[in-house]
C-alpha cells in the first residue's frame, strides 16, 4: 500500500509518499481502506519531533482520524462486517490506504454524510466531547470561550455547546473567521489580532475556557471565569507554565484541568466512543452539527496541506483524499 511517512523531522518537506506492507488486523481490530484521513495540529507536532507515537504504533506515518469502508475483521470483532462505511479514531497510522484499527473505536457513517466530512469527526469531536463536556461539564445555560474558533476544533465546540444550550463565545484570527463562527452560533466572535479578548468579555462571567494557548492567556482567564468556573487545557502552544494564587482558586472554586487523546488507553478511548454515539452522533444523523471541511489534498500532497494548516489560512478541516 501506499503511505505518507516522515521521512526525517523536520519541514514539511519531508513528508513523503512511500510503499508500505498492508497491515494485518489482530483479533479485536478491523483492516480499514481508508478513502479519507483529518489533518490535526498533532500531526504536525509529530512531523516536528515533538509528539511521538505511542509505543506499538508505527512511528513514522502520522494520521489520527480516517473514514473508509471495512475490508475485513478480526476473529473476535462482533459488531462489524466488510463493507461496513465507518470513521475510526487511530492512535497513528491514518496517513495510508489501509490501516487497523480497533472495532471499539469506530463509528457508523450516517447515509448522508460522505467519507471526506467523516474524516474530519473522530479526533475532533472525541476531544470536544471528553474536554468541555465531561471535563468541562459544560451546562445549558453556562457561558464557554474557546480560542481558535475557526479550526476544527473551534468550529465543532461552537455547535455541540450551542446545540446543548450554552452560550459560546471565541477568538480567531480575522475577521472572516470571527463572521464564520457567529454564522455557527457564537454570540461574539473577538479578533485576537485585532483587540483583548479579556477586555471584551470582561463582563460575560465565562463558565468554561477550552484553552489550547497555556501560559500567555492564563491570568486573563482566570480573571474572566465565574465562581466555580473550569479552565480546561487541551494544548500550551504559547507556553507551559504559570504562577496561580491558590488562595483565588479556593475563594472562587475554580478547576483547573486538562488532557491527551492519544496516549489514552483503549478501553478510555471506547468508553468515549460510546458517549460520543450516544450524544454526539444523533445531532450528526439530523444535521444540526455539520464538520467543516476547507480543502482536501491528494495523499500524496500531504505537504502542502501541513503547509496550509502551518499557514492558519483556512476554516474548520483540512482533509487528505486516499
Amino acid at each position: 500500500m501506499k503511505a505518507v511517512i516522515i521521512s526525517s523531522y523536520g519541514e514539511p518537506g519531508n513528508l513523503v509518499l512511500a510503499e508500505r506492507p498492508v497491515p494485518i488486523p489482530a483479533d479485536h481490530e478491523v483492516l480499514l481502506r481508508v478513502h479519507a484521513a483529518g489533518i490535526n495540529r498533532p500531526d504536525i507536532f509529530q512531523r516536528k519531533g515533538h509528539y511521538p507515537a505511542p509505543p506499538g504504533v508505527v512511528p513514522d506515518v502520522p494520521g489520527l482520524e480516517v473514514a473508509g469502508i471495512i475490508e475485513a475483521c478480526g476473529r473476535s470483532v462482533q459488531h462489524w462486517t466488510p463493507g461496513d462505511r465507518v470513521c475510526a479514531l487511530v492512535p497513528g497510522g491514518g496517513y495510508a490506504e489501509y490501516v487497523a484499527v480497533d472495532a471499539g473505536h469506530c463509528l457508523a457513517l450516517p447515509e448522508h454524510v460522505d467519507f471526506v466530512h467523516g474524516a474530519c469527526l473522530p479526533e475532533t469531536v472525541f476531544t470536544v466531547w471528553h474536554n468541555v463536556f465531561q471535563r468541562g461539564q459544560l451546562q445549558a445555560g453556562e457561558r464557554l470561550l474557546v480560542h481558535g474558533g475557526g479550526g476544527g476544533i473551534g468550529t465543532t465546540a461552537i455547535q455541540l455547546a450551542v446545540q446543548f444550550g450554552a452560550t459560546v463565545y471565541a477568538t480567531a484570527g480575522s475577521d472572516k473567521k470571527c463572521r464564520f463562527c457567529e454564522q455557527l452560533g457564537a454570540a461574539r466572535c473577538i479578533n485576537y489580532r485585532q483587540a483583548d479578548f479579556a477586555e471584551r468579555l470582561s463582563d460575560a462571567r465565562i463558565d468554561v475556557v477550552l484553552d489550547s494557548i497555556g501560559t500567555p492567556y492564563f491570568e486573563r482567564h482566570l480573571s474572566l471565569l465565574a465562581d466555580g468556573g473550569r479552565l480546561v487545557f487541551i494544548n500550551a502552544m504559547g507556553g507551559r507554565h504559570a504562577e496561580v494564587n491558590i488562595a483565588d482558586l479556593m475563594r472562587r472554586r475554580l478547576t483547573l484541568t486538562g488532557s491527551t487523546l492519544r496516549a489514552r488507553d483503549a478501553a478510555f478511548k471506547h468508553e468515549l466512543r460510546n458517549a460520543v454515539a450516544e450524544h454526539v452522533w444523533p445531532l450528526l444523523a439530523s444535521e444540526r452539527f455539520k464538520p467543516v471541511v476547507d480543502q482536501t489534498f491528494p495523499l500524496a500532497r500531504a505537504a502542502e496541506a501541513h503547509r496550509v494548516m502551518e499557514s492558519g489560512n483556512f476554516i474548520g478541516k483540512l482533509v487528505l483524499v486516499v
